[in-house]
């Protein structure tokens, strides 16, 4: 077993962790009914954008060896590195989701009874979501020593970030106002302290 094939394997349990952890929220949010629906085909086009990045390329690319030509040497510090970051952002993936609870949608809605959520990693960030993401496409970039298809999903998780964050922020404004302004105010975007 080379040290590549190390990273392309804890990055396929990272994807099916990522599934599953996901899976029972989707069901879960399928039976509270949406009252207000934001989604447009930006927001589709994000979405599009991070499955690619962080799943069908690097998926085509453990099942076809494209592009091999852009191959770079796997080191195992790398490997090691690659996986505390993802596993960090399945963690924080998972514990936003907890959070959210029936709040939770994979496109731009608000449902019924939603409210504001802001314990847990929401008290820092208002959208640690994205954050996971982040850190699971950076992990990426650490766990699949191909520039191609190690840098897919740093930009995927860019495209989905940018067409989508001012738009889920407007939202949210529009249907919290007098509580998510302050809240604004106390939090960051995705990096606590930062940004």
């Amino acid at each position: 077993m080379t040290t590549a094939s190390v990273g392309e394997g804890i990055w396929v349990l990272g994807i099916i962790a990522w599934y599953v952890i996901r899976y029972p929220f989707e069901r879960r949010a399928k039976r509270v009914q949406v009252v207000r629906d934001s989604r447009s085909q930006s927001d589709t086009l994000g979405l599009a954008a991070a499955l690619l990045g962080m799943a069908i390329l690097p998926a085509l690319y453990l099942a076809t060896g494209f592009p091999r030509s852009a191959d770079y040497l796997a080191r195992a510090w790398a490997i090691a590195l690659g996986t505390v970051i993802f596993a960090s952002g399945l963690l924080l993936f998972r514990v936003s989701h907890k959070q959210l609870g029936r709040n939770w949608s994979i496109t731009l809605q608000i449902r019924r009874e939603h409210r504001l959520v802001s314990t847990g990693p929401y008290a820092l960030i208002r959208h640690p979501m994205y954050t996971s993401f982040l850190l699971m496409a950076l992990g990426q970039a650490f766990l699949l020593s191909n520039w191609v298809v190690g840098l897919a999903g740093l930009l995927g998780f860019a495209v989905l970030f940018l067409l989508r964050v001012d738009k889920e922020e407007h939202m949210m404004l529009e249907n919290f106002g007098p509580e998510y302004r302050p809240y604004m105010k106390r939090t960051k975007r995705i990096i606590p302290y930062l940004y």
